[in-house]
């Protein structure tokens, strides 16, 4: 009994958790620390999605990051930037959370069951639980995408969701969910373990200790090198989840298929359309994001990331 106990307490610790309300505290500050940067980065992830529905199935010169925001704002208003804001914090506050937040137990039950504490349990960890928390979150997901691309306000969140749900069937709420699951593992994996493996490597060979400036430069890595692993999946994500509203898009069977008609038809470029707007927005995101998480977690009582 003693020995279970100890295992117990060994492992509440190695999480960071030692009650019911830390738990609580854990996923409760992932969430938020995600939907602040969320709140704060939104417009850019509306160009994102605007930009990479551009020349469907075409190649062409495309429109830049900057002409496209002053035609949002000129033709629909500053508020279009803010399109499907909703349903984004609905997301971040339960993607987040769990994204963030399931990345420690996982990390634990890798190094116990291989008894390794090597980068590759961080990977793992990361893609886990990245691709749970998509697959939980998907419908909330295709519902903010499809706000985005909308160019009027007539209807809200709730009324998109019956017209999705009444016009498509609700599995259209899981429209992309293989590419969406393969972007947040990616994506996840590459950015908890890249901040996790930089946190440690900048205090092993600089001067930087816990604390802000650390977390900025760990973070700002992390930021850099998820947006490299993901700008592709993301677009091929957009598309799957766009494909019936837009008449462009064309029928893509699944996010292969998506990817070698994008090739075929647009190119190599056609890949990393909305690349620059997705690192303008991702890079920020994920300095804002566990910046947030580590100050929150410290005033919470919980161990740093």
């Amino acid at each position: 009994m003693t020995n279970s106990s100890s295992s117990h307490g060994s492992m509440k610790a190695k999480w960071g958790v030692s009650s019911s309300s830390d738990v609580f505290y854990h996923f409760g500050t992932s969430g938020m620390s995600v939907a602040t940067a969320t709140g704060i980065t939104h417009p850019l992830d509306v160009l994102k999605v605007r930009l990479q529905m551009q020349l469907v199935g075409q190649r062409g010169p495309l429109t830049g990051m900057g002409q496209l925001s002053m035609q949002v704002v000129n033709s629909e208003g500053l508020r279009a930037l803010y399109q499907g804001l909703t349903p984004a914090l609905m997301r971040s506050v339960l993607y987040g959370g769990l994204r963030l937040g399931l990345y420690e137990p996982s990390k634990y039950v890798c190094e116990l069951a291989f008894e390794s504490h090597n980068v590759l349990m961080k990977i793992a960890s990361g893609a886990f639980s990245g691709a749970v928390a998509t697959a939980l979150t998907n419908p909330v997901e295709v519902l903010k995408v499809r706000l985005q691309m909308r160019r009027t306000n007539t209807r809200g969140p709730i009324q998109e969701l019956q017209k999705i749900a009444s016009e498509e069937g609700i599995a259209a709420l899981w429209k992309g969910l293989g590419p969406a699951m393969t972007r947040a593992a990616a994506l996840t994996a590459s950015q908890l373990a890249t901040y996790d493996e930089s946190k440690q490597m900048l205090m092993k060979w600089t001067s930087l200790q816990e604390g802000f400036y650390l977390h900025l430069t760990a973070s700002t890595i992390a930021g850099t090198v998820s947006t490299i692993m993901t700008a592709p999946i993301d677009m091929v994500k957009t598309r799957l989840m766009l494909q019936r509203q837009s008449q462009s898009a064309g029928s893509y069977k699944n996010g292969l298929h998506c990817a070698y008609q994008v090739l075929l038809t647009e190119g190599p470029r056609g890949l990393y359309k909305g690349g620059f707007a997705m690192f303008a927005r991702l890079c920020p995101q994920t300095t804002i994001t566990f910046i947030v998480c580590e100050q929150l977690r410290g005033l919470a009582g919980l161990k740093a990331l």
